[in-house]
């Protein structure tokens, strides 16, 4: 049960449904609303992704540049 609240998920590598579900999110009255974002920690960096240790950690200057590329 959500308690009461009006529960959205959505991808949160998706900025189009990231959009729509705060326009949905507006329109509700009366309760509160929260957005499940599902996400990957750093997605689109091939050595980053679904890797624990970037999580809070700054990457090297070297890594920044590949990650920039990456992404690009």
């Amino acid at each position: 049960s959500s308690f009461g609240w009006h529960v959205i998920e959505v991808d949160g590598h998706d900025f189009a449904q990231l959009e729509e579900v705060f326009s949905q999110a507006k329109m509700v009255k009366g309760r509160p609303t929260v957005i499940i974002a599902h996400t990957t920690k750093g997605k689109g960096v091939s050595f980053m992704e679904n890797n624990a240790g970037f999580h809070g950690k700054a990457p090297t200057p070297e890594q920044v540049e590949i990650a920039l590329k990456e992404l690009e």
